[in-house]
């Protein structure tokens, strides 16, 4: 009987890939709270005094509706590719193979995480232009996002793609010479 042990890696791998599942499905559970809110808020508008987790944005739907709606659309599509990002990760992990580990399609998921950080650091960004117009033309305070960290996270994921990339190329190449 022969046991077969995890390296420290394969262990480390196998953790990321338990926050990656977690927090993949606290992302949908919060967009879907989001939208479950904003559909009641529809209805009756003191559902948005509490729309996620203390967000209260009553002011803002109490002066212009399409207001509102603009900035729940925000909140959506930051949260919605939050989730997409830890969806690609666990797809990532799941197929990170440690004996012949750079792989084309590897490399393109990396490429897709990068590209969709580079739209979530557009989309705080876009929330936050609306938050400062918002404050100059109504005086209604809406909350600004960090949004620095978004546009570094995309360029470092972005250059360890094109690392990906070339080590499948090294890989194919030494595939071929053997």
């Amino acid at each position: 009987m022969i046991i077969k042990t995890k390296t420290r890696t394969e262990q480390i791998l196998t953790v990321m890939l338990v926050l990656a599942w977690i927090a993949y499905i606290g992302s949908l559970i919060k967009v879907g709270a989001i939208l479950i809110s904003y559909g009641v808020s529809f209805v009756n508008p003191e559902a948005s005094k509490n729309l996620f987790m203390g967000d209260d944005l009553s002011d803002l739907r109490q002066l212009n509706f399409w207001y509102y709606t603009m900035s729940v659309s925000f909140m959506v599509a930051f949260s919605g590719m939050k989730a997409y990002v830890a969806s690609l990760v666990v797809k990532t992990l799941s197929k990170v193979n440690m004996i012949n580990p750079f792989t084309a399609e590897v490399a393109g998921i990396l490429e897709r995480i990068s590209y969709v950080l580079f739209g979530t650091w557009m989309v705080a960004t876009f929330n936050n232009g609306f938050a400062d117009w918002l404050m100059k033309n109504t005086e209604v305070v809406h909350e600004l996002w960090e949004v620095k960290e978004f546009i570094f996270i995309a360029g470092l994921v972005f250059i360890i793609s094109q690392i990906f990339k070339r080590g499948v190329e090294i890989q194919s190449e030494n595939d071929l010479t053997v």
